[in-house]
């Protein structure tokens, strides 16, 4: 840990709003793959299953977000029709796009929460523990798509890559406004 680590506090607020953020953007985007591929295929169980968690984390950061007065991101109205806007476009494509979106999502997740937990070290434990214990839900998420065939998907390169990109964009917009 450089010096400037050592004394600089990590920006909770921040955090919590864009986690809050993303995992409100995950619920949507798991709501539009389920309202085009239904309930009945394999995928569709495992997207069902996913959102569930997703949901605890969202009630958690929502959480987070009342009792330490954080003011949640102005975006979310956005998020909500871009998250279910993408979710109903890949598994339109097919299910195989649908766990590629999965997949870049979640790529892009542990990397998002890597860095928090390493700008949090120990000035945070709770919100610390949080974060790596999604974290560990997001890979096996991450996963779980892999093994459904996330990279099979038609175009997977560019699929992957412009979703990820999106999420990149997502993460600092949610950071600020």
């Amino acid at each position: 840990m450089s010096e400037m680590q050592g004394t600089a506090r990590p920006d909770t607020g921040s955090m919590i709003r864009v986690d809050q953020a993303g995992e409100y953007g995950a619920t949507r985007i798991y709501a539009g793959q389920m309202a085009v591929l239904g309930k009945s295929s394999a995928a569709a169980h495992e997207i069902a299953r996913m959102a569930q968690q997703e949901e605890r984390h969202l009630a958690r950061f929502d959480q987070l977000i009342a009792e330490r007065g954080v003011r949640p991101t102005a975006l979310q109205p956005f998020w909500n029709v871009a998250g279910f806007a993408l979710g109903a476009a890949t598994a339109l494509i097919g299910e195989k796009a649908a766990m590629a979106c999965t997949d870049a999502v979640e790529t892009e997740i542990d990397r998002h929460y890597a860095e928090q937990l390493e700008q949090l070290g120990d000035s945070d434990p709770e919100l610390a523990a949080d974060i790596a214990r999604f974290r560990e839900e997001e890979l096996e998420h991450r996963d779980t798509a892999r093994a459904h065939g996330s990279q099979e998907a038609p175009a997977y390169p560019l699929l992957s890559g412009a979703i990820r990109a999106g999420c990149r964009l997502a993460i600092e917009l949610s950071k600020r406004f």
